[in-house]
């Protein structure tokens, strides 16, 4: 779960996570990062995907995750993570439990401001391929990862980014697609708390 959040608020926020870019790549970068600070709000409808030919392994899983700040709610498989910047709860519904934890005060932090705000200087960035419709970027690490590279594809006409994928060093390929992206919706910020009055019998798990 820790790596599917990361991922998706990186698909939101990955284009200020690369300081060390090629001069064409920077420049898209920054105008999706520009792009991106002036939204209030942002709903995200995605499809997860995890491929891995050699072990025939091909899942698939629809989410939604919504970005207000650093307050966030997704919503993937069977499981809620929502955050409200300082707290995060995980409500798995099959088992109706909740884990509660802080948010991380170190550098692996996840929320979308700090991630916003903060410069990587452990990946390289390099545009691949650019037409009318798309421009494709690809991150490599410098320093040794459990993955080899990323690949990000970014619309042209919104300058949003309408892909991911991560190559594991496994030969796995998790990718997250785009299907709706809206911005700038009204969210009240009672929805970033979990409410335990509306799931009966609910089991805590507080591990703060």
């Amino acid at each position: 779960m820790k790596r599917i959040i990361v991922s998706l608020i990186a698909l939101l926020f990955v284009t200020t996570a690369f300081s060390q870019a090629d001069k064409k790549a920077r420049a898209i970068l920054d105008e999706v990062s520009a792009k991106t600070k002036t939204y209030k709000t942002i709903r995200i409808e995605f499809t997860y995907k995890m491929e891995n030919t050699a072990q025939k392994i091909n899942e698939s899983y629809k989410g939604v995750l919504i970005s207000k700040g650093d307050k966030y709610k997704l919503s993937f498989s069977g499981q809620d993570v929502i955050s409200d910047g300082k707290t995060v709860w995980t409500f798995v519904k099959d088992a109706n439990e909740v884990q509660i934890n802080d948010v991380s005060k170190d550098g692996d932090s996840f929320t979308p401001t700090n991630l916003l705000n903060t410069y990587n200087e452990n990946y390289k960035a390099k545009l691949v391929k650019e037409t009318a419709k798309e421009k494709i970027l690809e991150l490599t690490p410098i320093q040794k990862k459990n993955f080899n590279k990323v690949k990000v594809t970014i619309e042209s006409a919104r300058k949003i980014v309408s892909s991911l994928s991560i190559f594991d060093k496994n030969g796995s390929v998790y990718t997250y697609q785009v299907n709706k992206f809206e911005t700038d919706q009204a969210f009240n910020d009672n929805t970033f708390i979990f409410k335990a009055s509306e799931h009966p019998g609910v089991e805590t798990v507080d591990m703060r």
